[in-house]
C-alpha cells in the first residue's frame, strides 16, 4: 500500500495544533542528516544483535558479544541488567551497547522510564530503545506520549546516546502509526523503530516505508521483529531501514558471506 502523504500532512497539522495549545515545544535539535543515511557496506554493519528473552543468561550474553565482535555488528541489544557485562566484553571493540526501556509493554510510568534510561546510560549504555505508551496513544493523549518520549530522548542526548522509539506497529492503526512517528520526531528521537517482536507482530516492508516517509533524512529507521534471513533484511533496507534489530544476526551475516547458516544461529526475537 503506498504511503498516504495527504494523511501524513493532515495528522502533522493536528499534532502541531495540539502540542501548541499545550505549550509543548518541539525538541528536534538533535536530528542529524547522517542518521538517515542509507546502508553503505555489509549488512552486518547495521545489525543490532539482539537477545532480550527474559530467561537470557550471562553465558548467552557472552556468546552474543563474541559474535558481535566477530561479525562487526553495530550493537548488541540486551536487557539493562547485562549492560556492565557487555561493556566489559566489548572493550576495545567498535560494537556499541544498546539496551531497552519500558520494554516490552511501554506501560511504565514516565518517571520510571526516565530513571531506567538514566541508570542504564550512567552504567555505560550508548543507545536506548524505548517503547511508547501505547494505551495513551490509542486514547489520543498526544501530549502524554510526546512528554514520555521527549524526557527519555533528553536524558539520552545528555549522555551523547541515541534514542530509538519503538511504536509497536502491529498494535496500531495507520493513523496511530503516523501519530506515534510524528510525536517521536517532534520529541527529538533519533530513530523510529517498528516493533519489540514480543507483542503479536514484527516489521513489514509497508511499515518501514511509512516510517521512512515520516523520518525523512534527519532520523534513522530500525526494522525489528521477524527479520530472520538475508532476503527479509535486504527488503527492509530497500524499504528505508538503516538499522536492523534481530536475534538472527549470525545467520544473516553468514548468508551475506555465502555461507550456509546453522540451526544454532537464531535464538528467536
Amino acid at each position: 500500500m503506498p504511503v498516504d502523504d495527504a494523511l501524513i500532512r493532515k495528522l502533522t497539522r493536528q499534532v502541531q495544533a495540539i502540542l501548541s495549545e499545550a505549550h509543548s515545544e518541539a525538541r528536534t535539535g538533535r536530528m542529524r542528516p547522517d542518521l538517515g543515511r542509507p546502508l553503505e557496506g555489509p549488512l552486518s554493519a547495521i545489525i543490532d544483535h539482539t537477545l532480550l528473552k527474559p530467561e537470557a543468561t550471562a553465558r548467552q550474553i557472552e556468546m552474543l558479544c563474541l559474535e558481535a565482535k566477530q561479525y562487526e555488528f553495530a550493537t548488541v541489544c540486551i536487557n539493562s541488567i547485562f549492560v556492565p557485562l557487555a561493556l566489559e566484553l566489548l572493550k576495545g571493540s567498535p560494537v556499541k551497547v544498546c539496551t531497552v526501556v519500558g520494554f516490552p509493554l511501554g506501560a511504565s510510568l514516565p518517571q520510571v522510564k526516565e530513571f531506567e534510561a538514566r541508570e542504564a546510560l550512567q552504567r555505560g549504555a550508548q543507545e536506548i530503545d524505548m517503547v511508547v505508551p501505547i494505551g495513551a496513544l490509542k486514547n489520543r493523549d498526544l501530549v502524554a506520549v510526546f512528554d514520555d518520549i521527549g524526557d527519555v530522548a533528553t536524558v539520552c542526548h545528555d549522555h551523547d546516546a541515541l534514542c530509538k522509539v519503538i511504536i509497536e506497529t502491529a498494535l496500531l492503526s495507520e493513523d496511530e502509526k503516523i501519530l506515534a512517528c510524528l510525536l517521536a520526531k517532534r520529541a527529538g528521537a533519533d530513530f523510529l523503530k517498528t516493533s519489540t517482536g514480543f507483542n503479536g507482530g514484527g516489521a513489514t516492508v509497508e511499515d518501514v516505508e511509512l516510517l521512512r516517509a515520516i523520518a525523512e533524512d534527519g532520523m534513522g529507521v530500525k526494522a525489528s521483529g521477524g527479520v530472520r534471513d538475508l532476503a527479509t533484511a535486504q527488503a527492509m533496507v530497500k524499504a528505508g531501514a538503516n538499522r536492523i534489530g534481530t536475534s538472527s544476526g549470525v545467520a544473516i551475516a553468514r548468508q551475506e558471506q555465502g555461507e550456509a547458516p546453522s540451526t544454532q544461529d537464531a535464538r528467536g526475537y
